[in-house]
């Protein structure tokens, strides 16, 4: 999975009969910091996302594995609709034990 900011739409008139049932949106793949790390691509969307939105985007087989797009032609699907990232630096197991005692 890899995170994506939705560009926009496509709007094809002839399509694969897979295809009909599908919104078509332009995504731009994005670092962990949230900027873009590829050009712009082609997604099947199967959770309604709209432009302006941060997604999770499946490539390859896995784009084919949610029943909605199992059909589909296609090798990426947005698979969620990202409400926050936290890219904390430490882990609960990485921060230190408090080792102040009371006496």
């Amino acid at each position: 999975m890899q995170l994506a900011h939705v560009l926009g739409s496509v709007t094809a008139t002839a399509k694969t009969e897979s295809l009909l049932s599908h919104k078509l949106l332009v995504v731009a793949p994005l670092d962990p910091a949230g900027s873009d790390a590829a050009a712009a691509e082609v997604a099947v969307d199967t959770v309604g996302a709209g432009p302006g939105d941060r997604v999770l985007i499946v490539r390859g087989s896995a784009a084919r594995q949610p029943p909605e797009s199992r059909a589909a032609a296609t090798d990426l699907t947005i698979v969620a609709i990202v409400d926050s990232v936290d890219l904390s630096t430490s882990t609960p197991a990485e921060q230190k034990p408090n080792t102040t005692r009371s006496t």
